[in-house]
């Protein structure tokens, strides 16, 4: 298959056709199991893994197998160090799964398409809500089927910000904590709900005003970042570049307080002991 025709025919129509139909599908197995019984096992000190993830990540993975044999998977559990190809699935069969294991119901499904190196559609599955956000380059986002667009709020006083903590956070200086705190003291509100890709997709929707967050991998935010980009936010590294899907930072807005935001990181980058 030739990456250049991919992004702009018939092809991406089916893969977006396909990766629905896998979303949907990992989204109701995490219903029929949410507050049920199922085994969890820990990745790190607070980071888990439950059956579920396990399981939606096989269901997700056969359904592409079964239709793209020769397309490359990366996903969280089982295919984290997998290799790119010319047409790439970057999956997170459960984000949000600390919300899960505990019975609070917020987590998501998420699955992104990547050709030659650009995300070209992504889907965020939100099960318990039944909300689903799509959005294929240079095609706009959609929420359920209809469009989304970012919120307005061009007052950093006034917005509404979210954002993630690592896993990290008990031995790591790189925390996001003293972020966290400047910007509570400056926004109008923080929400810490606990999915990013979520937390990326309340932005394009303009239920969120900003986000910004450490540590990511690329299945959490390749969905995400193009919901933004599509509903006319932006998406930038912590230091305002073009924000890759590896870049392992983020900051995501509506574009009007993207650089009050910036200001603010930069003030506590400024402020940190020099040994850092």
């Amino acid at each position: 298959m030739n990456p250049d025709q991919s992004t702009t025919g018939s092809e991406i129509v089916r893969f977006a056709g396909v990766g629905e139909q896998a979303a949907r599908a990992a989204g109701r197995l995490l219903l029929e199991h949410f507050r049920g019984s199922f085994g969890v096992a820990l990745k790190g000190e607070i980071d888990l893994v439950t059956d579920i993830d396990l399981a939606a990540e096989q269901a997700i993975v056969s359904c592409l197998r079964a239709e793209f044999p020769d397309h490359a998977i990366i996903a969280e559990e089982s295919h984290s160090r997998a290799g790119h190809g010319d047409v790439t699935w970057i999956i997170d069969p459960l984000d949000g799964t600390t919300n899960y294991a505990h019975g609070f119901p917020v987590f998501s499904v998420s699955i992104a398409v990547e050709v030659a190196g650009i995300v070209e559609w992504g889907m965020v599955h939100h099960p318990v809500l039944d909300e689903s956000f799509i959005a294929r380059r240079g095609a706009g986002a959609r929420l359920n089927g209809a469009p989304i667009e970012v919120s307005r709020t061009d007052m950093l006083g006034e917005s509404l910000l979210a954002t993630g903590f690592p896993y990290d956070i008990r031995t790591s200086p790189d925390n996001n904590l003293d972020y966290f705190r400047e910007f509570a003291l400056r926004a109008r509100g923080i929400r810490r709900a606990g999915s990013a890709a979520l937390d990326l997709c309340y932005v394009a929707a303009g239920r969120f005003d900003g986000f910004w967050e450490l540590k990511l991998n690329p299945w959490d935010c390749a969905a995400g970042y193009l919901m933004v980009r599509e509903a006319g936010g932006l998406v930038t590294n912590l230091r305002g570049d073009f924000g890759s899907i590896y870049d392992r930072e983020c900051l995501a807005t509506n574009s009007k307080i993207h650089e009050p935001m910036m200001a603010v990181l930069r003030e506590v980058r400024a402020a940190r002991p020099a040994a850092e």
